[in-house]
Order: structure tokens, then sequence, then C-alpha cells
């Protein structure tokens, strides 16, 4: 299934929006149309800054320019939904030029706005707890698509973003190729620290050795999920093609490359992952690993019958990990109740 899945399904094309380009490929666009260098930095400008959606926008442009270029496509979505939950997070659903929705949301904090980030249109892994992968899998988004959702949320909340994770619809290792040109683009032009971005996966083959040497400063997040093969093939279905062990050492070798931490998400599901013997499991797998495990209470969706854990089993979970001398720390999902939270991203399901 996973190589089917090639992330040159939405390499760049000379006939792609303008959002994505850096200052220097602006420049060459707009001496290709006939005009002047510096309005290439005046489009680079209006484009990250200044939120211009079409070309008309920009005033500084001559308008019978700007009227001979209106059919080029800037590459903003329009917002079809929002959805605003009691503790301020809100989900976006996004139209993309075809007609698609996708999900993007935003969480402020009292010092930081964050960004729940998608990679793509539904997603292929079918993890058997996540909204996302039971509606399937439509395409990759190209990286004006991925960029586009930052400044969206950054225009509603009229508030810098601090912080992005790749934690959205889709598998982002599988869309590759976009994903590290859209956290390019985010750290350049639009002035987001690579350690304030994270991306998570679940694990593709190679796809962790081939992200660590683009030398990136972000943050790899893996949905491990469970503390051994045969469990973790019941909750996500690729696992089957990538074994624990085999995971394991590719993030040995990010480490080895990056010199940067894994974090391992561990989505806790009551009585089936959250026991005395899946902390020891977890523990022993992670014993001498430069690592940080997130433990993730789970978050309902509607398909699946699985409970989240009570504080108290959570604690213990804690507990265990840290008396084993594993990092860890738990996350309580914002948005829970929008369907905001993690695991319950489905662009089809608008909220009131």
């Amino acid at each position: 299934m996973v190589s089917t899945l090639d992330s040159s399904l939405t390499t760049p094309s000379s006939s792609r929006p303008l959002l994505g380009m850096s200052q220097t490929e602006l420049t060459d666009w707009v001496q290709g149309q006939g005009q002047p260098a510096y309005r290439g930095k005046q489009l680079h400008q209006w484009l990250y800054n200044k939120g211009a959606r079409t070309l008309a926008d920009i005033t500084v442009f001559p308008k019978d320019w700007r009227q001979a270029m209106e059919q080029v496509s800037v590459g903003r979505s329009d917002i079809h939904h929002r959805s605003i939950a009691p503790d301020q997070t809100v989900k976006f659903l996004l139209r993309l030029e075809d007609g698609h929705i996708i999900e993007a949301v935003g969480i402020p904090t009292d010092k930081r706005l964050t960004v729940c980030v998608s990679s793509q249109v539904g997603c292929p892994m079918a993890c058997d707890f996540c909204a996302t992968g039971k509606g399937g899998f439509i395409r990759n988004l190209a990286t004006h698509e991925i960029v586009d959702q930052v400044l969206t949320v950054q225009e509603a909340f009229e508030q810098r973003v601090s912080n992005i994770v790749f934690m959205g619809m889709g598998e982002p290792l599988i869309n590759a190729h976009n994903v590290v040109n859209a956290v390019k683009c985010l750290n350049q032009d639009i002035g987001i620290g690579q350690r304030s971005i994270t991306v998570s996966t679940v694990g593709i083959p190679g796809q962790i050795r081939r992200l660590a040497e683009h030398h990136l400063q972000i943050t790899l997040a893996v949905s491990l999920h469970a503390s051994n093969q045969s469990l973790r093939t019941e909750l996500i279905p690729s696992a089957q093609q990538y074994p624990l062990t085999a995971l394991l050492d590719e993030c040995r070798e990010y480490v080895t490359i990056t010199g940067r931490r894994v974090t391992f998400e561990y989505i806790l599901l009551a009585g089936l992952n959250d026991c005395e013997e899946h902390a020891a499991e977890l523990s022993q797998l992670l014993r001498g690993f430069q690592s940080h495990v997130n433990l993730i209470p789970y978050n309902p969706i509607d398909e699946v019958d699985y409970q989240r854990p009570s504080r108290k089993r959570v604690n213990q979970f804690t507990d265990r990990l840290k008396a084993s001398g594993i990092a860890v720390s738990v996350r309580y999902s914002r948005g829970l109740e929008k369907d905001a939270a993690c695991g319950q991203l489905r662009a089809s399901k608008i909220g009131n």
C-alpha cells in the first residue's frame, strides 16, 4: 500500500501558485512577466506579511498589470466553516481550489499560537482510533496548500503564529517533498523557527532517514501508540510492513544524523495499551534512547468504542516510565468539544 503513495504526486510545476515561492523565485517570476526585479520583493511582502489573496490586492503594482495577471493563482483557500471550542481552540474547514475540504486548527494560549496543519486530503494509514483514516485518502497537499493553513489561522486570530505541528489530516512523510518545502517556506519566508515546528509520522520505511538528510532543526514526533509489534499492528495496519524494531533503528539513525532527540507519541487507550506491562515494555524499548514520550489520553470518535483511561491510570503509567528513567509528559488535547483534538479531524464533519 505505502509504496504506491509516491510523494511526487504533487511535485511543483511551472504553473504552480505563487504562495510557497521564495523571494528569489518570485523575483524570477515577475521578471519573466516583464516587470522590474524589485517587484519580486514587493510581491513577497504582500504574500507573506500582508495576506494578499489575489494580485489585485497588491496596490503597489500597476493597475493594468494586475488586470492582465488576474488569472494567476496566489494559492489561498477559502474558509468553508469554522467552529470555536470553549477553550478558544478554533477548527477551520478550508475549501481548496479543486473543491476538497481539509482541516486546520488554531490553538491559542497566553503566550503562543499553535497551528495544527494537514498534509493530505484524508489519510491512507487507516489507524483504528483516528477519525481521519476512516474517511480514506484522496491526495497529497501541495506546498502552498500547507502554507496557506498557517496564514489563514494567523489572519483569523490577528496574532503571529509561534508554533506549527504537522498533526492534522494525513501522513506527512508520504508527502515528504511538499512538507519539507513547506517547512522551509514557513521558516524562511514567514519567519517561524524550525525548532518551533513538529512533524509527526506513524513511520514510513526509509522516510525518517531521508528526512534526517535534510538536516532540519524540527522536532520529529513518531506515533508509537503500542509497546510491542502485535499490539501496534492491531492499532496501525501499516505497521505490518514496518516492524517496531526497524522503526526504532531508523529513529536512532535520525538522532545520530541530526543530533535532535525524537518524541514518541503514545495515545493511551483504556484497558488496551495503558497497563503496567505496557509501561514496562515501553520503558525497555526506549531505555538509553535520546527521546521524549508524549502521552495522550484518547480523544473519542464516533466510529469506534475505545475509552479514555482515568486520570489515575494515566498517572500510574507516567510514574512507571519516570521510574525507569524515561523522559515523559502528558498532553491533554485542546478543542475536544469541537472535534478539533488529536485523532478527531475529519473534513466531512462540521461542528455547530
